[in-house]
């Protein structure tokens, strides 16, 4: 009854079209009143509570960071960068595309901002190359998907908050996999480029532009550098990190490549705060659903299910990505992570399974829900950049959600994948 009350409701806000944070607080508050169990103040209690933490605040911070950087000039740089490298090769644009994400992941640490500041810019320059818009759009949407895989990376932040994780070694594991999803994305995208006959750019390559895109986005580059060595180095803490990234951006931005005016700075402040006092309602709901689905015991329940279809670590596994894809296509990552981690990881902790391998399972897994009708926020953010039909981009889109979730397959049976970076670093 108690499971009915909570995602019943939960399911009818969503079906009306109602913000998830909000979804999920309304379902909680009929909860409290229908059961009858715990007073209704509850909630408020846990919306304090739950953002009531140290680790948290890098959320804020990074989400600024990114901004400061975006509007710094520093996206622009990180693209010039990429068209040096591979810009000739067939389809060179759209493998700059992918770079860039990749790049700019690196900085921002979310999907929607980098297919926001890399799609703006490239999907009308691939256009003009001769590239289908609606190709264009989706490979912008899908290359977001690095946004949030590349560390440093918000969702992998909430896992660490979610089940006691290190966030410094979900960092470290996330290169692997952001790798391996980049090449996948470039390998797809020059083999449609290839069928397609899009052709790279007439200028050819060099080692001079290379040279000189390489020193104009320097300042860009030493971002990842500063913060994971910063971290690593034993220096500062995660949201320390995130600390310093922001006035870092400010700084370039401003002082360096002269490109953010005050006036700017103002608009990525608002900006930022709007999409801050969205992640915290989503959280403070979020964490509050999880701690009743404790309470009524629902995580048992559902280790027991699973359990009792098999007891093999691998179909186990298969079962959970299946899982996952499915709750992607209809929940956003950030409150997937914080009532899914603390239910699914003791399951797969029986089975050896290790935390932070299973963290970065997750992130990919969740990140591909990006892309993924009907919520995929990419989609949302990439036809606001381009005017295409939301019915188009979800068919152009399943060749990348294809190869993504092939990348995921890798992840999930290749531990070292994920796990070969931080065991360098002594984990």
């Amino acid at each position: 009854m108690e499971s009915l009350v909570l995602f019943g409701g939960f399911a009818v806000f969503l079906f009306l079209n109602v913000p998830i944070g909000i979804s999920i607080g309304l379902a909680v508050i009929i909860y409290l009143i229908t059961m009858g169990s715990m007073p209704i103040e509850y909630l408020a209690q846990n919306l304090f509570t739950s953002a009531d933490s140290f680790p948290l605040m890098a959320i804020p911070f990074f989400i600024l960071a990114g901004a400061l950087m975006e509007g710094g000039g520093l996206s622009k740089r990180l693209i010039n960068l990429a068209d040096s490298l591979i810009g000739h090769i067939t389809g060179g644009l759209g493998m700059v595309t992918v770079l860039t994400c990749m790049f700019f992941g690196a900085i921002s640490g979310s999907a929607p901002a980098t297919v926001a500041a890399v799609g703006a810019i490239m999907v009308p320059a691939m256009e003009e190359r001769g590239y289908d818009r609606v190709f264009a759009t989706a490979l912008a949407a899908a290359a977001g998907v690095l946004g949030v895989i590349i560390p440093p990376s918000i969702p992998m932040v909430i896992y660490g908050l979610a089940v006691n994780a290190s966030v410094g070694n979900m960092f470290l594991g996330g290169f692997g996999p952001g790798i391996l999803a980049t090449s996948a994305l470039l390998i797809l995208t020059y083999v449609i480029a290839k069928k397609r006959g899009y052709k790279g750019n007439a200028e050819g390559f060099s080692w001079s532009h290379v040279l000189k895109s390489f020193l104009d986005a320097i300042w860009a580059l030493f971002v990842p550098v500063i913060i994971l060595g910063g971290i690593y180095g034993g220096v500062f803490t995660p949201t320390e990190a995130a600390v310093v990234a922001v006035f870092y951006g400010l700084i370039v931005g401003k002082y360096v490549y002269k490109e953010l005016t005050w006036k700017a700075v103002k608009k990525c402040l608002v900006d930022s705060s709007v999409m801050v006092g969205t992640v915290l309602i989503i959280l403070g709901t979020g964490a509050t659903l999880g701690k009743i689905l404790t309470i009524e015991g629902i995580p048992d329940q559902i280790a027991n299910g699973l359990m009792s279809l098999t007891d093999n670590k691998f179909v186990l596994l298969l079962l959970i990505n299946i899982f996952l894809l499915i709750v992607g296509c209809v929940m956003e990552t950030i409150s997937a992570l914080l009532i899914l981690s603390p239910i699914l990881y003791p399951i797969m902790a029986a089975f050896g399974v290790d935390i932070v391998h299973f963290g970065l399972i997750m992130v990919l897994n969740l990140a591909i829900g990006f892309i993924t009708p009907p919520v995929g926020i990419n989609l949302f953010v990439a036809c606001g950049i381009t005017d295409v039909k939301f019915e188009d981009l979800s068919k152009k889109i399943l060749p990348f959600l294809l190869t993504l979730m092939a990348a995921l397959l890798l992840v999930t049976y290749i531990e070292s994948v994920t796990l070969f970076i931080p065991r360098l670093f002594g984990y």
